[in-house]
């Protein structure tokens, strides 16, 4: 690892590489993937050249939305592994200089945890019932809930419990919302935050970040209107339940358990609020840093681009942090995908993709080519930003998202909350294991001869008494074995080996310095048309003496002439000096 991985400040310049653990990599043959399954590919990490990883919920859960429904904050899902085997996987990172970001979710516990048991237990009124949000319902008897509120993952926001009252779920009826006016709450999570940091952790990612501080007390809960579920912008201070101002005394109060430690920690919050507030939550005094999802939100056009890239720079510059860049997670369709559907306006968050998903991948085509070729052009302009980047496993390798999941294979909630014609199919279809090895391809599967079964690409290992693993927690299609990671390391030309040479190089040439942390726009005139659709822009090149480095991405149909300049790396390759559409490089200019 080079030195900016050390610096105490490491995480503003950071590739830190997401693993949803039950689908990296499964060491003990039961289908699941494990924290002993992930140690195992400490190696590949390492040799794909990142700084970090981030670890999904790893916690003892239910599985009601993929481990976000936590039953103990601090301990290991048995499923996954032991404390033990943790604390082998954070020894293995950090002795190949690799830092471990862990899921922390304090909107809401599992109801399986046992402060949500102590509540079902007590009565109205009690303590163990005001760490969590429950309130008296309407009508005679008090048989309708408080108001008519939705949850995110469909069906009624509010459960009723066998007294009568109800409790608030902004998830799944098996994630109750706590109350963070509660000392309790506050208590437990700087213990909890106290716990991983002793353990080695480095920083933490906050799920909902903007959701804890909530006031449902200042107006009638009938009379809140019915969007406030959905709808995030609170410019005005008035939206009862997210991006409050009270939430940032809570990350004031985090700040200084983090500040405890030498190295200080950090953490990165999952916000989902409007760009002017992102800034906030990434305050020198609070998180640290803070997702910039423009870039998972953009289509392909040079235009949206543009545009994420200066409300990532303006929002870091606001909150004097560094931004980051993410185009996929385990909450969106994979981009490799997207980038290779039509590119339409859409009014919200990915209709199309969505309605694409729904529909079995069957309404839109998908053109797997030319979102490959989009989409290595994507990640040359996302890592030779300044600030941190988050890459998704399997983005490495191109994976595409896995639409045709049959509904009776589904794991995500938010497939059975309401009518298949008309529900989200979910977020399945990037979670699906990954493909390590073509040559242990599984067989077609009796239930759909386009998945397989028996062998898993290498995703899980024999079980301990040498008899074949489980099939996989979700299904993996037999078209994966062309995105092995095995086969992906012996092509030269292949989006794995695209992806360590660009990881490479930003280690090299483009590690922080003084006047590193902002870009300088090219015109489109540049390059010979004063109407290319053309995304450009420039930093210095540490190391290269008078050298300024250049990514150049071309959006348009049509080639464009190159600027006099030696040429790092290209995402296809480049015959003279014009650069093909769909097409990214990297230069040293003159």
């Amino acid at each position: 690892m080079t030195a900016n991985n050390m610096h105490d400040d490491w995480w503003k310049q950071a590739v830190v590489y997401q693993v949803y653990p039950r689908s990296f990599r499964d060491a003990n043959g039961d289908g699941l993937g494990d924290i002993a399954g992930i140690t195992t590919q400490v190696p590949y990490l390492k040799n794909l050249g990142v700084d970090a990883i981030w670890l999904s919920p790893f916690y003892p859960s239910e599985l009601a939305d993929g481990g976000y429904d936590v039953i103990d904050y601090r301990n290991v899902d048995p499923r996954l592994g032991t404390l033990a085997d943790f604390d082998g996987l954070v020894a293995a990172l950090h002795n190949n200089g690799m830092k471990i970001v862990v899921d922390i979710v304090p909107n809401h516990t599992s109801n399986m945890h046992e402060w949500f048991q102590a509540a079902l237990n007590a009565s109205a009124g009690s303590p163990e019932r005001a760490r969590y949000i429950f309130r008296e319902g309407r009508g005679e008897h008090g048989e309708l809930p408080p108001n008519d509120w939705q949850s995110i993952f469909g069906g009624p926001a509010w459960e009723r419990v066998s007294d009568g009252q109800w409790y608030l779920h902004l998830f799944t009826k098996e994630q109750p919302d706590l109350n963070w006016k509660n000392p309790e709450v506050h208590e437990d999570f700087k213990k909890t935050l106290r716990f991983w940091s002793d353990r080695g952790v480095d920083g933490f990612r906050i799920d909902v970040a903007h959701g804890l501080a909530k006031d449902l007390d200042s107006k009638p809960l009938d009379s809140l209107d019915a969007n406030w579920v959905f709808n995030t912008d609170n410019r005005n201070g008035d939206n009862p339940l997210w991006d409050r101002a009270e939430v940032h005394d809570i990350y004031r109060e985090w700040n200084a358990v983090f500040n405890e430690y030498s190295p200080a920690r950090f953490a990165v919050g999952e916000a989902w609020v409007i760009p002017e507030h992102q800034h906030l939550y990434a305050r020198e005094d609070e998180l640290g840093q803070v997702f910039n999802f423009e870039f998972a939100k953009a289509n392909w056009t040079a235009d949206a681009f543009h545009a994420a890239i200066e409300d990532g720079m303006r929002s870091a510059h606001d909150s004097a942090s560094t931004t980051t860049w993410v185009m996929s997670n385990h909450d969106v369709v994979r981009h490799a995908s997207r980038y290779g559907l039509p590119q339409v306006p859409t009014t919200g968050y990915h209709e199309l993709p969505n309605d694409w998903l729904l529909r079995n991948g069957s309404t839109y085509i998908e053109d797997r080519e030319l979102g490959a070729h989009r989409s290595r052009a994507a990640i040359l302009m996302e890592l030779g930003l300044p600030g941190s980047v988050y890459v998704y496993q399997g983005e490495e390798l191109g994976l595409p998202e896995v639409a045709n999941i049959p509904w009776d294979h589904l794991e995500d909630p938010v497939a059975f909350n309401s009518d298949h014609q008309f529900a989200q199919k979910g977020r399945d279809g990037c979670r699906v294991p990954l493909p390590w090895t073509a040559a242990d391809k599984p067989q077609p599967a009796s239930w759909d001869p386009l998945f397989g079964t028996g062998a898993s690409f290498g995703f899980s290992s024999p079980r301990a008494d040498g008899s074949a693993p489980a099939d996989p927690h979700l299904p993996q299609p037999l078209w994966y074995e062309h995105y092995a990671a095995d086969v992906e390391e012996l092509d030269e030309k292949s989006m794995l080996n695209l992806y360590k040479r660009a990881l490479a190089f930003r280690q090299e040439h483009l590690t922080p310095s003084a006047d590193t942390d902002s870009i300088t726009w090219m015109p489109a005139s540049a390059f010979g048309a004063h109407d290319a659709q053309v995304v450009a822009y420039t930093r210095p090149a540490v190391g290269e003496g008078d050298h300024t480095f250049a990514c150049i991405v071309n959006f348009g149909p049509d080639p464009i002439d190159l600027p006099a300049g030696t040429i790092a790396l290209s995402s296809l390759p480049i015959e003279g000096s014009m650069l093909p559409a769909d097409t990214a490089v990297w230069m040293l200019l003159d």
